[in-house]
């Protein structure tokens, strides 16, 4: 049975408060809207099918796109892969936090919506103060889907993140810098999106 969402999502200001909340609706299976570094995303708990489904419904997104996770550091990282290569973990130290996506080879349990064709996860530390704490609230990995129907432009706005299905918005201004950088190394070096972080600085 699907949570029923509420049906205005609630923007509270990103206080420890209402960080503390939407943690909590998280937790519960619901969608909450969060800024980061670069635009607002969509965050559910990364390891429940049913939040994950209720996320790929609401954003009207395809099945065949994986969806990018945030993690706490690089020891939740660690228990979210196969393996974790040498240069992976030096892009890692060197740009975590920060919009760099790293794709890695997904342990065989995560489930289908955050693993792509090619069994990789998509995994970054964000360096914007909310989301990191937010991370650490749920304790766990968050979705970090951008804040839009698919197709849409990406929220800038907490308003523009109230999508309907959207439980909460966590509002701390206007975010509107390009997205993360997306490189995936699972047999090469393979540059995915061209965000953020510059290929040089790689």
């Amino acid at each position: 049975m699907d949570r029923q969402p509420l049906t205005a999502p609630k923007i509270l200001a990103a206080s420890p408060e209402g960080i503390g909340l939407a943690a909590g609706l998280i937790h519960a299976g619901s969608i909450v809207g969060y800024p980061t570094e670069t635009l607002y995303g969509l965050a559910v708990d990364a390891l429940s099918v049913e939040a994950l489904e209720l996320l790929v419904r609401t954003k009207g997104r395809g099945a065949a796109q994986a969806i990018p996770l945030l993690v706490a550091d690089l020891d939740m990282a660690r228990a979210l892969v196969a393996e974790l290569p040498p240069f992976a973990e030096q892009l890692a130290k060197r740009h975590w936090p920060g919009a760099l996506t790293l794709v890695l080879r997904a342990l065989p349990h995560l489930p289908a919506p955050v693993v792509s064709a090619r069994g990789g996860v998509g995994l970054r530390v964000s360096s914007d103060p909310v989301a990191a704490e937010l991370v650490r609230c749920v304790g766990g990995p968050i979705t970090a889907t951008s804040a839009n129907r698919s197709g849409e432009a990406a929220a800038t706005r907490a308003a523009q993140a109230a999508l309907p299905g959207v439980a909460m918005v966590l509002d701390d201004g206007e975010r509107a810098q390009p997205p993360s950088t997306v490189l995936e190394l699972i047999d090469r070096p393979l540059l995915l999106r061209q965000g953020a972080v510059k290929i040089g600085e790689l």
